[in-house]
């Protein structure tokens, strides 16, 4: 898997209403188009590795359409005597039809016989991999020998698939055969072939890629998909309380009641390769300890300290990664992470709500509409909740994280941004303009 940021487009605008320090008056907010918090599943991906049921190497014994026509062409020129009388003696059209019927069994051994055979077929010259080339294949789990004789095949590292089955059956290895990727120099011996078959795969597949602003939930079936981790298993495992002993700074998130993960499984592509065996503790484990490694410097319970005497609010590390992970959600460029912080801690200084999109949608999973942005009692509708949200929204990355402990120093309370534009204001009117 490419390594990406995967991010859904930001939402077309902001969300702000001429509120003043209450922000209790109505929301001039846009229909939502943010990127949602929480999104579905996808389907998971066959586990890899273990042992393959046996499969039989028989081809199909039925006659092949090229036969058929084979027959009927042979059929159609039959040889005939011209000079033979209409009627009377059988002898003649004896013999002609012993003659044809010979014809048609040449014709269907010829035809017929090199089809039943793996790799018989020899209307086109089998075309070998270059010797020393390194070709990767994979193979599907449950495949059988004659399938993995296939894929050898079609990839140019055997050149004849009933000798590789031959070898595979003379050394009772097709039910050793694993399931995975494999690195195979082309020329190898087919008995070193299905050596390295049975010992297992030589290639990685076992990375794990977490984009910056994914959620818990995305992480979950993103395991899944990538290491055969079920989701379920994998959000049953992801508590805080379950790892707080060994990652003191999970204590206040610990401490709340959705015992939530939530923003301290660091965003990064993880290779277990070297594991023996992936858990979903194995996994949040070491995106705990990328976050220790990539966070601890901030030190966010400092940085919320300073933040807390600068905008005379009362925050401490959880909060500032919240706001961390509401900035990710909300900014497109690193240049508007900062621009965006100070606009949030300014509306908290003044008393007004955060009014951001993201937030709900986190909680739905979806993008709010206009109705449920205005109306919906969520405690991450900060439309109408005042304050942060119980928990981060999404994993930031480390630039919102910074962001977040260190914002610019503006007069900003709203912004307006999409992929194309931004619009920073310090009043109502000017964010309005922003949209005509």
């Amino acid at each position: 898997m490419a390594t990406s940021s995967n991010r859904t487009p930001r939402h077309g605008g902001s969300h702000f209403s001429t509120g003043g320090p209450s922000g209790a008056a109505s929301s001039a907010a846009t229909p939502a188009s943010a990127p949602s918090g929480q999104a579905q599943a996808p389907r998971p991906a066959g586990p890899a590795g273990g042992a393959t049921a046996p499969r039989s190497a028989l081809a199909s014994g039925r006659v092949s359409t090229r036969t058929a026509a084979a027959t009927r062409r042979a059929g159609a020129h039959a040889p005939s005597d011209p000079r033979a009388p209409r009627g009377g003696g059988r002898g003649p059209v004896v013999v002609i039809a012993l003659v044809a019927v010979l014809a048609l069994a040449a014709v269907a051994a010829f035809v017929l016989v090199p089809s039943l055979l793996p790799g018989g077929d020899t209307t086109e010259e089998h075309q070998l991999a270059e010797k020393g080339t390194e070709v990767t294949i994979t193979v599907p789990d449950g495949s059988g020998a004659a399938a993995v004789a296939q894929i050898l095949y079609d990839n140019g590292l055997i050149s004849d698939q009933s000798a590789f089955l031959s070898e595979v059956r003379r050394t009772e290895a097709e039910a050793s055969i694993k399931s995975g990727s494999y690195l195979i120099v082309a020329g190898t011996d087919d008995s070193d072939i299905i050596s390295l078959l049975t010992e297992g795969p030589n290639v990685s597949t076992a990375q794990l890629v977490v984009p910056e602003g994914f959620t818990v939930s995305q992480i979950a079936a993103t395991a899944e998909e990538s290491l055969g981790i079920a989701s379920a298993d994998f959000l049953a495992q992801a508590k805080a309380s379950a790892y707080v002993g060994d990652y003191p700074f999970l204590a206040a998130a610990a401490e709340e009641e959705s015992d939530s993960l939530e923003g301290y499984l660091f965003p990064k592509t993880y290779d277990f390769s070297s594991e023996a065996n992936v858990t979903a503790d194995t996994v949040i484990r070491a995106m705990l300890d990328q976050y220790q490694t990539e966070v601890g410097p901030l030190d966010l319970d400092g940085a919320a300290a300073t933040l807390s005497e600068r905008y005379g609010i009362d925050l401490d590390g959880h909060d500032v990664l919240t706001m961390a992970s509401i900035v990710e959600r909300e900014a497109v460029t690193d240049e508007q992470r900062g621009k965006v912080a100070s606009v949030f801690y300014n509306r908290l200084r003044d008393g007004m709500r955060l009014q951001s999109d993201a937030t709900l949608t986190y909680s739905l999973g979806r993008a709010a509409t206009a109705e449920e942005i205005n109306t919906l009692d969520d405690p991450y509708n900060t439309n109408l909740r005042e304050g942060l949200t119980p928990t981060p929204v999404c994993s930031p990355s480390l630039q919102s994280i910074e962001a977040a402990c260190n914002p610019d120093d503006t007069d900003f309370y709203y912004f307006y941004i999409t992929q194309d534009t931004e619009q920073f204001s310090e009043t109502y009117d000017e964010h309005m303009q922003a949209y005509s």
